[in-house]
């Protein structure tokens, strides 16, 4: 699957940005999609995913109660609803895609097989 990450920015703590993730090449039924997120010189680290069984939402502690993962399957998209941001958030915003990973696995960067290009959010204080 492709995948095209968009709607990053330079915004203000506090405000607020939503992520797409538009995908194609094939549906996103039965996958795990995530975000991840990789600030300079810091490990690419988990911020969200829907499992592709439940499709509940699961989110890293450090965005619990600020983001919101979800999907449109009409469309094939997924987003994420970043509100009350920090410069903490910082980061280039990547979004992926498992087809076969297992619940243990979600946050698991290695665990994803298809990667977006990346999108840049910069939250200045």
């Amino acid at each position: 699957v492709q995948l095209q990450a968009s709607g990053g920015g330079l915004v203000q703590a506090g405000d607020s940005l939503r992520l797409s993730c538009a995908a194609s090449g094939r549906s996103f039924s039965g996958v795990t999609m995530g975000w991840f997120r990789q600030a300079p010189g810091k490990e690419r680290e988990f911020v969200a995913a829907i499992f592709r069984s439940s499709y509940t939402p699961h989110y890293a502690d450090s965005v619990k109660g600020r983001f919101t993962i979800s999907r449109d399957r009409a469309k094939n998209t997924m987003f994420l609803q970043m509100n009350n941001l920090k410069p903490e958030d910082t980061a280039v915003y990547y979004c992926a895609a498992a087809p076969r990973i297992i619940f243990s696995q979600i946050g698991v960067p290695s665990s994803y097989d298809d990667w977006g290009q990346g999108t840049q959010v910069t939250v200045s204080s």
